[in-house]
């Protein structure tokens, strides 16, 4: 459509005899010479000159025009164009530059009803209309494009033209809703568009209230237009960008149930909500799913994040209900005897493993499932990879980190250049710091931090500042050593045995750069432990003494997130996230603290537009 307008505008600019004698050329370059030194009436004597000459239009009009303008000299800009009119009168731009030329004169009234009646004139010619807002719309008389626009949509009855042109000029006037409705407009027109309406929007709308007022003009539209899938599908999107998981599940399980679907969609959503931590809601979805569709892919991946989903909210619900990973690994155990053995359940199986080690400390029977894995024939590496790595987890859990580091280098060996084979290296990095050998494990953390995965790199950066950050002023390592020992215990389920040495190094080593790093490790410990007070006051004593540290907006959010989860002070919760993206607007965690503050207000709620049985 671009290439096409700019086609017929260069048409509308050509008139007769545009050849251009050498001659001609000379006192062109020279006039444009003058105006560019700033030697306006020098200028616009050659230009007087050359317009004498038709041919010779393409070539000076525009600048013409400036020489007049920056010179005020309106009058003799008039009768040129005026002449010009006469003289081609099928030359719409002509028409359009007297009246820009009447706007630069202070004529404002005259200037809009002149390039308004120039549109009129024209609205039953599509193609000079299109030319003349186009023209119109680079010229900065951004209403008068969009009156032509419009004028046009009106004149050919099509509500679909020039949705994009008009999405543009609405973005520049600031006009987000009504830019909004020409995308959705735009969308609408074609089911392809959707995509690409996605990605406009979602670099475009980027504030809160924008995605709330996108929203709402949603709702209208499926109001209107029950049956249309677009809108859902949309909807879908913009309960996804605000993190609103159980409202993009609504719509996508009304979607699917019009669309009779096999909950492929719904499936995705879940493992959202799974990926975001969002587990409640991802156990509602993954339940829908498991009782709707009893068999097939489907049914054998909701199963699997079902459990997943319990298990990650057991595992982040203090004090840990050891009683209810007993369950979770039954239930593991029940779904790979219903389903049988493939990489999904021995996926299960892995779960069902680290749950037995980490959690009821049985680490034969996580050793002996794992092994159990690793042998199955016919599984992809990857997964052997994994269990290995798990494997190596548990031993070191046993207090052997020599047949760690064994089974971490075979995947490093196994899995070059793959995530896998770079989170086996950063647990041998990880043993190195914990034997207190830092520079070894340097050397493994500077290779980490080019990683391709952005997890395993951010991983890697964090402890090779932590390292960096705390020896560099100690030559003797032993606050940090002191440290490290600290971590293995937390790692081995030593808590009560890392909470003496903290608060032993916290007397020692007062003022010490791990101050705030020894904080933080109580109160997370103390948060395993289900002692929610004293966690919170020590995460309270970062964010006061420590606020501009690294750790401040990890330990604010943290103080959120128990008062919400684990204290159930909802009231409490919502000031905390309210100030918190007041003081950390730039933080990691300030879209998900936006999220819990909303949903607390409750303002995600099941619409009454797609009403259907809540689901708990």
């Amino acid at each position: 459509m671009l290439k096409l307008l700019k086609g017929l505008l260069i048409t509308l600019l050509l008139v007769p005899g545009i050849e251009v004698l050498g001659q001609d050329i000379q006192k062109i370059n020279l006039a444009n010479q003058y105006y560019e030194q700033g030697d306006l009436e020098k200028s616009r004597a050659i230009f007087n000159e050359l317009t004498k000459k038709p041919k010779n239009l393409p070539q000076i009009h525009a600048r013409y025009l400036q020489v007049l303008y920056q010179l005020g000299d309106f009058d003799s800009g008039q009768k040129y164009l005026n002449k010009l009119i006469k003289q081609y009168p099928e030359v719409i731009q002509y028409k359009l530059d007297l009246g820009i030329l009447y706007r630069k004169e202070g004529q404002e009234q005259l200037a809009e009803q002149h390039l308004k009646q120039t549109l009129e004139d024209i609205k039953v010619h599509k193609f000079q209309i299109i030319s003349a807002s186009q023209y119109l719309f680079n010229k900065h008389e951004i209403d008068l494009a969009l009156y032509g626009y419009r004028l046009s949509r009106e004149q050919e009855k099509d509500p679909h033209l020039y949705a994009l042109e008009l999405a543009e000029i609405y973005r520049r006037l600031n006009m987000k809703d009504e830019m909004v409705g020409e995308y959705l407009n735009f969308a609408s027109s074609n089911p392809n568009n959707i995509n690409y309406v996605k990605n406009v929007l979602q670099n475009l709308l980027t504030e809160e209230e924008d995605l709330i007022s996108l929203e709402d003009l949603l709702y209208q539209k499926i109001q209107k237009n029950p049956n249309t899938s677009l809108y859902a599908s949309l909807l879908i999107w913009v309960n996804l960008q605000q993190q609103n998981f159980y409202g993009a599940f609504i719509q996508a399980r009304a979607l699917d149930k019009r669309e009779k679907g096999e909950g492929e969609r719904v499936l995705k959503i879940g493992k959202i909500a799974l990926d975001n931590n969002d587990y409640k809601n991802a156990i509602k979805i993954f339940n829908y799913l498991t009782r709707s569709y009893q068999s097939g892919i489907n049914y054998e991946l909701a199963k699997r994040y079902l459990i997943k989903s319990r298990e990650e909210l057991v595992k982040t619900t203090f004090p840990v209900d050891t009683t209810e990973i007993a369950n979770l690994i039954d239930d593991y155990r029940n779904m790979v005897m219903e389903i049988g053995i493939n990489e999904r359940t021995l996926e299960a199986m892995r779960s069902q493993a680290l749950l037995y080690a980490f959690y009821l400390d049985r680490k034969d029977s996580a050793i002996q499932i794992l092994t159990k894995i690793i042998e199955t024939p016919g599984i992809n590496q990857q997964l052997i990879a994994q269990a290995k790595i798990d494997l190596g987890d548990i031993y070191l859990l046993n207090g052997e980190p020599w047949e760690s580091t064994l089974l971490y280098s075979q995947v490093e060996k196994l899995q070059k250049d793959q995530p896998l084979g770079y989170e086996a290296k950063l647990r041998n990095a990880k043993l190195s710091y914990y034997k207190g050998d830092f520079e070894l494990a340097q050397s493994h953390l500077d290779i980490l931090k080019l990683a391709t995965s952005r997890e395993i790199a951010n991983n890697a950066m964090a402890l090779s500042l932590l390292i960096q950050d705390n020896t560099v002023l100690d030559s003797t390592d032993q606050a940090m050593q002191a440290y490290a020992d600290v971590e293995l215990d937390l790692f081995q389920n030593k808590y009560q045995m890392a909470l003496q040495k903290l608060e032993t190094m916290e007397k020692l080593y007062q003022g010490h750069s791990l101050t705030d790093e020894i904080l933080w490790l109580r109160a997370n410990i103390l948060l395993e432990l289900g002692e929610f007070a004293p966690a919170v006051e020590l995460l309270s004593q970062i964010v006061q003494d420590y606020e501009y540290d690294i750790l401040s907006d990890d330990a604010y959010f943290l103080v959120g997130t128990i008062y919400e989860d684990q204290l159930q002070n909802y009231e409490e919760a919502m000031k905390i996230y309210n100030d918190f993206l007041v003081r950390f607007p730039g933080s990691i965690y300030s879209a998900e603290a936006r999220k819990r503050y909303r949903a607390l207000r409750g303002d995600f709620k099941e619409n009454p537009v797609t009403p259907e049985p809540s689901i708990n």
